[in-house]
């Protein structure tokens, strides 16, 4: 049968409309990723429902809950670890908001680094933080920075003060038991014939200590039968 070709150029129209169609359904499918929810509160007394409902509207195919503080590590909330476990390349973590996930900035770009290793992505809903976009993995680049730069700044302050600490005559760690005047009157003490023991009691430290800051007092104790 001969078309005219106004009849064949009506076919390749609705061709061309059903190719374009079918290419835009496969797009759309190609975008749509299996999510899994995570839902924390810190105690008992407060309730997931507002989490859940929000997880669930944002289309979350599983949900995993904890009863935690986000202070704690992964290993002490097991429906992190479940959720975590149960994620596949390609499937994405979804939070209501952002310290749901952890409350440290060390912990919670950890966390993302081990979904990254893992190929997958995390939401937040509350802060629209997503890292499949430039926008949310820019987020978190600067996040790890600031958390180095903020551990840099505590060693630098901490450096700074046992430096000043030391150059007024302080120095780090545990109290001293043998302070300067304990040894000099220990020394008075053992010249004076008393026994090591005796003068390690007055003075409340060990023998062991006495020994240790004045050397010379173990002769003392030979000398005495100690």
């Amino acid at each position: 049968m001969a078309l005219t070709k106004n009849q064949a150029v009506a076919i390749l129209e609705t061709r061309s409309r059903k190719s374009r169609w079918s290419n835009r359904i496969r797009g759309e499918f190609r975008e749509v990723t299996v999510q899994i929810g995570y839902a924390r509160v810190s105690t008992s007394d407060q309730c997931l429902d507002l989490q859940v409902q929000a997880l669930w509207a944002a289309g979350c195919e599983k949900i995993f809950t904890d009863t935690a503080s986000g202070a704690k590590p992964e290993r002490e909330r097991p429906g992190l670890m479940e959720a975590m476990a149960c994620l596949s390349p390609g499937m994405t973590l979804v939070t209501w908001k952002l310290d749901r996930l952890g409350r440290g900035v060390k912990g919670l770009v950890a966390l993302v680094g081990d979904l990254e290793a893992k190929g997958c992505q995390f939401r937040s809903l509350t802060e629209s933080i997503d890292t499949s976009s430039p926008a949310g993995r820019l987020f978190f680049h600067l996040l790890a920075a600031f958390g180095q730069m903020e551990r840099e700044l505590i060693i630098e302050r901490t450096q700074a003060g046992l430096e000043s600490g030391r150059l007024r005559g302080r120095f780090g760690g545990r109290p001293r038991k043998m302070t300067v005047g304990k040894v000099e009157s220990a020394r008075e003490l053992l010249n004076s014939g008393m026994p090591p023991r005796d003068v390690a009691t007055n003075l409340g430290v060990s023998i062991a200590t006495l020994y240790r800051w004045l050397p010379g007092s173990s002769r003392h104790g030979e000398k005495a039968g100690i």
